[in-house]
């Protein structure tokens, strides 16, 4: 909104009759324009909530609470509406953020929860895969490995390209250490733009052949790139209940991937070529991988969140 709009808001108070006969319907009007206003400016405002915070469901919430936010406000004290706005979701979602990392709660049962109460909210999980395809799974998974400062600060300005001289106040930092906040969530963003040596060339073959053979369930195959002695270790919180936490051989560990890995994607985790599950950008599981004489010789499966966010990790874009 620009300064016309401001004095619009100003025109429509001094219009009101001293008597105060026509306010009410004054004040009518005013809302009913405010709500076409905030409309014209919801695409935008879930656009920046949802690369927040990775949820459709909480993305909604979050421009809900903006238009709250809104219609308590005078309008002619707001020059910028658009910009208002973005502020105010921005900072509305890097108070969810902060929430959600001062939580201790399992993520995974965090959004199975999450799943289950955007389908009594009647959102579509269909529409948040389509959303979260839209924006980029890769970019969702590493969105999701930064702190909420260095989130934002990126969303708005590398995504939005809001001046970090209006993102600066919102992460109550100085402009400089706002830039290397984005600079930071950046270099995190491009790592799977890192120097790829022989080495890499080399581990990204055997985990390539590794998933093929899971993938399409072919036993023989899985053999050939597993060392007979390899050993698949489980954390805590992703081994089942009763089950071993180990598995040891070629044809045990095998048996545990053959038709499956649908999921998996390739990354660098901690510089090392290995293998995730991130369904809708949400980080569940790391499976670090050593390899030795090209075949995998150990593989060890993460789902510890604690574990999960000190993890170093790019999504590989060349899938």
């Amino acid at each position: 909104m620009d300064e016309g709009v401001r004095h619009t808001g100003e025109d429509r108070h001094s219009a009101i009759s001293s008597d105060g006969t026509n306010r009410k319907d004054d004040e009518m009007n005013e809302h009913e324009w405010l709500a076409e206003q905030f409309e014209a400016n919801r695409a935008h405002l879930q656009a920046v909530a949802y690369r927040m915070l990775g949820s459709l469901a909480e993305a909604d919430d979050a421009v809900q609470e903006s238009w709250f936010r809104l219609s308590r406000s005078e309008p002619s004290d707001i020059a910028n509406l658009g910009g208002w706005l973005t502020t105010v979701v921005a900072r509305i979602c890097l108070d969810m953020l902060r929430q959600r990392h001062a939580r201790r709660e399992e993520e995974l049962s965090a959004a199975v929860s999450e799943s289950i109460e955007s389908r009594e909210l009647g959102i579509d999980p269909e529409q948040e895969a389509l959303l979260a395809d839209s924006v980029g799974l890769a970019l969702l998974v590493v969105l999701n490995t930064l702190s909420p400062a260095e989130r934002l600060a990126f969303v708005l300005h590398d995504i939005f390209a809001m001046p970090f001289e209006e993102i600066a106040p919102i992460v109550e930092r100085e402009v400089p250490a706002t830039k290397q906040l984005a600079s930071r969530a950046r270099r995190r963003v491009r790592g799977g733009a890192m120097v790829k040596d022989a080495n890499f060339v080399a581990s990204r073959t055997v985990v390539d052949a590794f998933l093929a053979a899971a993938r399409g369930g072919d036993f023989n195959a899985l053999l050939t790139v597993l060392d007979p002695e390899i050993v698949f270790r489980i954390d805590g919180a992703t081994s089942p209940k009763g089950l071993s936490r180990e598995v040891r051989g070629a044809q045990a560990v095998a048996r545990q991937f053959k038709g499956r890995a649908q999921g998996f994607r390739t990354a660098l985790v901690d510089g090392a070529v290995a293998l995730i599950v991130a369904p809708r950008g949400h980080l569940f599981l790391v499976l670090g991988l050593t390899i030795r004489n090209g075949k995998i010789a150990e593989i060890e499966a993460v789902a510890d969140p604690t574990r999960l966010r000190q993890f170093d990790l790019a999504i590989l874009d060349d899938e």
